[in-house]
């Protein structure tokens, strides 16, 4: 378990279709679910192109930092949950990262109400129990509100979060429960985007017809796969999937089956490990058509393991335009570069926690008087649209209006790039994103 308390600051394609609530949130539960079995299976979740993109190639830190504007007074109690280090995966970055943050926003924009922030820490180690224990430990704590990172056990820490009213943001959340709750619950990520916008905006810029969907084969894909069906069909597209179990090193047999007909686009899901025998396979039959993965196929393992004559040309989300020279992503190399130590910055989970912390400081930008868990909620719900802070191009808003279906989620959209002959990313596109009204 964390520090119970560290004091951080230095000392001197349009909307979906609608659908049923209950469907579409058994969907979203799903989607949540799938990605923390992914990312705990050890994948390598990597966005980089290939450049360190530190904040000095265009100024110095100092410089893309801005004027310090110090915290002062008595310190506001927000939670972190994470997984942190654990026996699938270490994602302890995550931990860096926040309290790297959080030194920015302490001395460089005044914290939160002008009071600086003082992180409560939990490693929830994607266990129900601990996950429990964490969110009970935040209500004992008296935190105004908790933000979440990855978490195998995102339930667990919401449902005695939501019991106590305190506010909790995730950057993806993966039960039906907490994308549910319209009343103290916040998701940054718009959860279909991968399985949905991707795949139909690819096959409607190729002129396709069908998605097939090579996926990897776990307990909740099935399910998954049925409830995405209607969106691609009311989008005019068929759906083909091929569920594969998990460890399948030659996917060549399987991969035959697509090029003896007509695959559409071909849109690849699962890990690194998994996603690296798809593509081998895929291109030892020959198949040289359209292709789509989602973020977490494609790693440096992915590019070590794949002739870049198959990676060049296919499309994947983003989480950040990580490696780029935007804006947004010299800000988070400056902090990460002055604030934090040993954080690999092109790492996309640690893209996702300084972009949850930062929305998170984003929607209480005003904010004044008494923080507690009331008036915080309050704020993130009142807060007009914005940037998404590390992610160029896309908005949120936390109103329950994104998608009224699931009212905790508060984005449209995502981000997509195609990689380049070495696999790596190239530029990026905002896509799928609408103003979310009042």
């Amino acid at each position: 378990m964390r520090n119970s308390g560290i004091l951080l600051g230095r000392s001197a394609c349009g909307r979906q279709p609608r659908q049923p609530v209950g469907v579409r949130l058994a969907a979203l539960g799903a989607l949540g679910a799938l990605a923390a079995s992914l990312f705990l299976a050890g994948c390598g979740d990597s966005d980089d192109n290939g450049s360190s993109g530190t904040a000095g190639d265009t100024g110095t830190a100092a410089e893309v930092l801005g004027p310090v504007a110090q915290a002062k007074g008595d310190p506001v109690k927000i939670g972190i949950i994470s997984d942190g280090k654990g026996p699938a995966a270490d994602l302890s970055y995550e931990f860096k990262v926040s309290e790297a943050t959080v030194k920015y926003l302490n001395e460089h924009r005044s914290g939160i109400a002008g009071r600086p922030i003082e992180l409560v820490e939990c490693e929830a180690l994607a266990d129900p129990a601990k996950a429990t224990d964490c969110a009970n430990r935040m209500v004992e704590e008296n935190v105004a509100a908790v933000v979440v990172g990855s978490a195998g056990a995102g339930e667990q820490i919401w449902e005695p979060l939501h019991a106590a009213h305190v506010p909790v943001m995730f950057y993806t959340a993966n039960g039906a429960g907490s994308l549910g709750d319209r009343e103290s619950t916040f998701v940054l990520a718009d959860q279909f985007f991968p399985l949905v916008t991707l795949p139909v905006k690819v096959a409607k810029d190729e002129g396709a017809k069908k998605v097939t969907a090579i996926a990897i084969d776990l307990p909740i894909t099935k399910g998954l796969f049925q409830i995405i069906r209607p969106q691609l069909e009311q989008q005019g597209l068929a759906l083909d999937v091929i569920l594969i179990p998990p460890g399948t090193a030659d996917m060549t047999p399987q991969m035959q089956s697509i090029i003896s007909g007509d695959p559409g686009i071909v849109h690849v899901v699962g890990s690194d490990a998994f996603c690296i025998s798809a593509f081998n396979g895929l291109r030892a039959v020959g198949y040289d058509g359209p292709r789509t993965a989602i973020a977490h196929c494609v790693s440096d393992a992915t590019r070590e393991a794949v002739p870049g004559d198959f990676l060049e040309g296919m499309t994947i989300t983003a989480t950040a335009p990580i490696g780029s020279d935007d804006p947004a992503i010299r800000l988070f190399n400056a902090v990460v570069e002055t604030y934090g130590k040993d954080i690999d910055v092109t790492e996309a989970g640690a893209a996702a926690m300084y972009l949850t912390v930062s929305a998170f400081h984003s929607a209480l930008e005003g904010i004044t008087g008494d923080l507690t868990p009331a008036t915080v909620t309050a704020k993130i719900k009142a807060m007009p649209e914005k940037d998404l802070p590390g992610a160029t191009g896309l908005r949120f808003r936390c109103n329950g209006k994104a998608y009224p279906a699931s009212p905790a989620e508060c984005s449209r959209g995502g981000l997509l790039t195609i990689l380049d002959e070495k696999g790596r990313p190239t530029t990026y596109e905002a896509v799928g994103v609408t103003p979310i009204e009042d």
